[in-house]
């Protein structure tokens, strides 16, 4: 029976090793493990997702800087103030989907359009829309009846939308730019993660061991073929044997990491380092790219923001019925624009959140207020993930570079979008809810806009790109996922993206675990008939 504490005996053999059980690495163990006649193992550095925060879907950011999270920093960050940026990342079954806003926010057809054009069509939005399409279940709130969906992945409609959202979006349609209330991945109430999704309906299997607190330290090679993972449990050290395929479903941070540390990677840089060369892929780290988020903060009157949850009567409301401030994800509302005319394609999204987002949500709000916030949504600007010491327990060399184009292209653009935030928080109605800015009183215009991203602007949690999948030679793994110059390795999860969409990330790194998983099996059926 698949146990989420099982241990695995060093040298214990398997047809499939899929590291990390986030977004991509649940629907690849799962897919992978419907075949009763192969044995899946999935390794997982954090624990199970039990602690009861990560259900309640507006508690989030109270795992922050938890053991939940790998609370990664990047390196100094010159055009925001010399900052070090918080990135916090899922470490736990259901990786990022278990500690993330839950918004379900596809992209656009031209995104996927521009994957196709790098890897070809069967990464098209036509191809990817199908894949869409078979994972969803859209419910209805508040019965969560399925209606007509069985896809694994629940999608709700918010089940108690604050009433300043309402407000945001009918500023929105009254400016000419109708917004649209999140849908969020939650069943009931509850987070809805890719280990629910996913992991929990294959967990009887016989063939499937998913096993936690192990951290891979290194992919296991003969000649150029990967055989295996070595993992690290604590202070005990084993490794897993792959009779077939090993697939690194890490994330855009881990999974270059894992490479670099294992001999695959850009000559150069391991063989400074000391790591022993086993593939040179000079792009594997590169083309990091990640959506910037930069707003105001409006201290609010005459109105509640979601800290009204965060009380007796709040939690009861929740425990009874799941209902209340306690079920929002936070991000309830947003909007996609052009930051300028003659653009093909929106480069702003504006997203609205009723309660104060202070400190990189490291900081719990005293006042009642709401948070407008411009994302820039296809950023130019690029950075790496470089190893920082060969200790596989430590955090890499995280440099995003943001708004680091020579142009300035990246910064131009963000600051339209917070004109924009601006524009939406003085409309009539939203207008007699204002009590002047929480954060950066007395400045507007371009001295807010400059003041805010200096001191205050986060990552929207969306890093991509660091293993880009292509049909060129200098991209790290081909369309069918297989890292370049290596024999039974792919990667799968948002690494592989060859463009930042417009939208948010779980959903297309789903899609991507679900195409893996269909990539390896017909690589499975050919083999058998050749």
């Amino acid at each position: 029976m698949a146990t989420d504490d099982a241990r695995i005996d060093t040298g214990s053999v398997y047809d499939y090793v899929v590291v990390g059980a986030g977004s991509a690495g649940s629907a690849v163990a799962a897919r992978l493990s419907e075949d009763p006649g192969c044995r899946v193992a999935l390794l997982e550095a954090g624990p199970a997702d039990r602690n009861p925060l990560i259900h309640i879907p507006a508690a989030f950011s109270e795992l922050f800087e938890s053991k939940l999270d790998w609370a990664y920093r990047t390196v100094n960050q010159p055009k925001l103030g010399g900052r070090q940026i918080f990135w916090p990342r899922g470490r736990m079954l259901g990786g990022s989907s278990s500690i993330n806003a839950m918004m379900w926010v596809t992209g656009f057809a031209a995104d996927y359009e521009e994957w196709a054009a790098a890897a070809g069509p069967e990464w098209g939005p036509d191809a990817i829309g199908a894949v869409l399409r078979r994972v969803e279940a859209f419910t209805a709130a508040p019965d969560g009846a399925a209606h007509g969906k069985t896809g694994p992945v629940r999608v709700e409609r918010q089940r108690s939308p604050h009433p300043l959202t309402g407000r945001f979006l009918e500023a929105c349609a009254a400016l000419g730019m109708p917004g649209v209330q999140t849908a969020v991945t939650q069943h009931a109430g509850r987070r809805w993660s890719a280990a629910d999704a996913y992991l929990k309906p294959a967990r009887p299997r016989p063939n499937l061991v998913v096993y936690t607190g192990a951290l891979a330290t290194r992919v296991l090679f003969h000649d150029r073929r990967a055989t295996g993972v070595r993992y690290l449990d604590g202070r005990r050290v084993g490794s897993v044997a792959a009779r077939r395929e090993v697939i690194l479903c890490g994330g855009t941070v881990n999974t270059p990491q894992l490479l670099m540390l294992s001999g695959v990677g850009p000559a150069e840089h391991l063989q400074q380092r000391g790591v022993k060369l086993v593939a040179d892929l000079p792009e594997v780290g590169r083309n990091l790219r990640d959506h910037l988020a930069a707003g105001i903060v409006v201290k609010t009157k005459n109105t509640k923001s979601l800290i009204s949850g965060r009380t007796p009567a709040g939690f009861a409301r929740y425990l009874a019925r799941h209902e209340g401030p306690l079920t929002s994800n936070v991000g309830e509302a947003y909007l996609f624009t052009k930051s300028e005319d003659g653009l093909d394609q929106p480069d702003i999204e504006v997203l609205f959140a009723p309660v104060a987002f202070l400190d990189e949500g490291l900081t719990r709000p005293k006042e009642h207020g709401y948070t407008i916030s411009a994302v820039l949504q296809k950023p130019r600007s690029h950075g790496t993930i470089t190893l920082s010491t060969l200790d596989p327990t430590a955090a890499p060399r995280i440099d995003p570079a943001y708004l680091t184009d020579a142009d300035g292209l990246d910064y131009a653009t963000l600051t339209r979008g917070m004109a924009l935030c601006e524009k939406i928080a003085a409309a009539p109605q939203l207008a007699p809810f204002n009590d002047g800015y929480m954060l950066l009183p007395g400045l507007s215009g371009p001295d807010l806009y400059e003041a805010s991203i200096r001191r205050y602007a986060q990552t929207l949690y969306h890093p991509v790109g660091t293993c880009r999948m292509g049909s060129d030679a200098g991209s790290v793994v081909d369309p069918e996922l297989r890292v370049r110059g290596i024999e039974g390795l792919r990667v799968a999860d948002a690494s592989v993206m060859p463009a930042i969409i417009r939208g948010h990330t779980n959903a297309p790194s789903m899609v991507i675990g679900e195409k893996a998983a269909e990539l390896v099996k017909d690589a499975d059926r050919a083999g058998r008939r050749g």
